[in-house]
């Protein structure tokens, strides 16, 4: 009898707290690429990779002119010297070779930091919804890949229309 209770007790408790969720999705990805701001974003991107552009072609010059002084001058050059130019020459074309390899990163920690108050205007707007709606769970479908999600639980147009953003026509 004590199971029989116990697990009737159980089933009334899981249906209670099944009532009680409500779970929607958004695409913070999609509302943060018609946010208005984000033109300041792609200008702000540009402005550093021409930045990095022009550090990288620093190095460049710097390295073809060692090339350049080291070919001409070579028969001049004691040993030492040499060993010199060419362990100079060789640090330049590794920094060249690095800073190519962390441009991507470099790029991608800049976007960070340009779209991080974007994303904290979403978030504080999706709170919004998410207080007035009564939903107890949200999921990102543009980071986590949901196979199916019901549009009528997508809170994406509702977190648009309270930053003000218009949805473009399809």
């Amino acid at each position: 009898m004590k199971n029989v209770l116990l697990a009737l007790a159980i089933f009334i408790t899981s249906i209670s707290l099944q009532a009680q969720t409500k779970v929607g999705t958004i695409d913070a990805e999609y509302i943060l690429s018609q946010m208005p701001e984000v033109a300041a974003v792609d200008e702000g991107l540009k402005a550093y990779n021409t930045k990095l552009q022009e550090d990288v072609q620093a190095n460049i010059v710097k390295y073809e002119e060692l090339v350049a002084s080291y070919q001409t001058n070579n028969s001049t050059f004691t040993e030492e010297e040499k060993s010199t130019k060419e362990s100079e020459i060789i640090s330049i074309e590794n920094d060249i070779k690095n800073f190519r390899q962390k441009a991507t990163v470099l790029m991608q920690v800049r976007r960070n930091e340009l779209t991080q108050p974007l994303y904290l205007k979403i978030d504080e707007a999706m709170k919004v919804i998410i207080t007035n709606e009564k939903y107890t769970q949200i999921f990102n479908t543009s980071v986590n890949g949901l196979a199916y999600s019901d549009e009528k639980y997508d809170i994406t147009d509702a977190v648009m229309r309270k930053l003000g953003i218009e949805a473009p026509k399809e």
